[in-house]
């Protein structure tokens, strides 16, 4: 008997408070939205995540939290799939990308880690770039503030209705590459201006 299909989605972040909703963390913001929208308690601890399993709609889904630093996200991700035999084309990873304007989405299929440590830390542990994902445009820093001090500071309260935009974007994306592929999902949301238009 073929073994069940199980798809996991892990968002990458910093574990701790005091970088609770730092642009650095974005995809766990994804992750918490997920887990809202469609009742899965993400409170389970293994391999140095936290996770939740549960039905979105009908598929089984894994939401998944690195609770190891940005840089050492791959290993307990690797781990978790490895365990529950998900096989990478069944697996999305949710990140920020300072190199996409705020608020934008963008869908890949493979690519390599555009400086990004914790896209880096997963491509070794899976020895693969062949990983799809949703990057969210976080934007670079206008000021000299360092790319590290940036990618920590919160966000800004003028930001917030075009945050919760991208992450319900993200959303959906998330659910569009769950029944649909992530082909479709590329598709449906990399050809359209996903930004918030001006009121």
């Amino acid at each position: 008997m073929p073994e069940k299909r199980i798809c996991l989605i892990a968002g990458l972040g910093n574990p701790g408070d005091e970088y609770a909703k730092t642009r650095h963390n974005a995809g766990f913001m994804v992750i918490d939205e997920l887990a809202d929208t469609f009742s899965i308690s993400v409170k389970k601890k293994k391999y140095e995540t936290i996770y939740g399993r549960g039905l979105i709609k009908s598929i089984d889904v894994m939401l998944v939290k690195p609770v190891a630093f940005m840089n050492k996200s791959g290993p307990p991700i690797y781990a978790l799939s490895s365990f529950y035999k998900i096989i990478k084309k069944d697996i999305l990873i949710i990140h920020d990308d300072i190199d996409l304007a705020f608020g934008r989405i963008k869908i890949s299929q493979r690519g390599g880690s555009g400086g990004h440590k914790g896209i880096k830390s997963l491509i070794d542990s899976f020895g693969s770039d062949n990983i799809p994902r949703i990057r969210l445009g976080i934007g670079r820093c206008e000021s000299r503030t360092s790319v590290s001090d940036y990618v920590l500071d919160r966000f800004r309260d003028n930001e917030e209705d075009e945050l919760n935009h991208m992450i319900n974007t993200a959303r959906d994306a998330a659910v569009t590459f769950l029944f649909s592929g992530i082909v479709e999902a590329m598709n449906k949301f990399n050809e359209k201006r996903n930004i918030m238009k001006n009121a």
